[in-house]
């Protein structure tokens, strides 16, 4: 018998989980949560074969309870549940030791087959995401590596605060420097990398994987 636990914010979700594993002989839905502390001391209090785990919830989301699981070793593999991760969430997810990943627009098949392979020791993944997941963290690595050997590393820490959309002021009290500093080192910057302004600095680190997403002036 497979034993479960499940986490998912939603109760209209959460009740047709716990229905759809119930039809299945060898499954036993042992506890359900509805927020990410709960999934948690349900995990710890439980000691389920599988954790069915939604990424998006209150009180703790589906990745801080990876991060909070992780040091307790205890024998629960994950499954994760959930509508879309960006690069670093899989690549976290991944690292946090998440044995299966299913979307939810994927039929209800998909998830109790990937939970009965995970108990059967299997990692079962998405393999578009992880290729994208991998690709970007290859490309930010040569980002960082490139920039490593074009800037000095105070430098690369202002590119990638301008990138988050940080201000001149921002900048200069995050590193405890004047902001007429910062200026010079970003004139620095435009001209070692060749761009002009904060708005083409912040798709330079963007199109090599060190930020989120291209920043604006403001």
């Amino acid at each position: 018998m497979i034993r479960l636990v499940l986490a998912d914010d939603h109760r209209m979700i959460l009740e047709g989980l716990e229905q759809l594993f119930n039809r299945e002989a060898d499954f036993e839905v042992v506890g359900t949560a509805t927020n990410g502390e709960e999934a948690v001391a349900a995990v710890r209090r439980h000691r389920p074969d599988i954790l069915v785990l939604d990424v998006n919830m209150p009180h703790r989301d589906g990745m801080w309870v990876l991060r909070a699981l992780k040091p307790l070793a205890l024998p629960t593999q994950v499954v994760l549940l959930t509508a879309a991760l960006d690069e670093d969430e899989v690549v976290e997810a991944i690292r946090a030791g998440v044995r299966g990943l299913v979307l939810k627009e994927a039929a209800a098949v998909s998830l109790v087959e990937c939970a009965r392979r995970v108990a059967a020791g299997e990692r079962v993944m998405d393999h578009a995401m992880i290729a994208r997941a991998l690709d970007h963290v290859l490309k930010r690595e040569a980002g960082a590596r490139e920039l490593s050997e074009i800037l000095s590393p105070r430098e690369t820490d202002i590119v990638k605060m301008v990138a988050t959309g940080m201000r001149n002021k921002e900048i200069a009290t995050s590193l405890a420097i004047g902001e007429g500093t910062v200026k010079s080192h970003l004139h620095a910057i435009y001209e070692k990398l060749g761009v002009h302004g904060r708005v083409e600095l912040a798709r330079y680190a963007y199109e090599r994987g060190l930020a989120a997403s291209p920043s604006t002036e403001r």
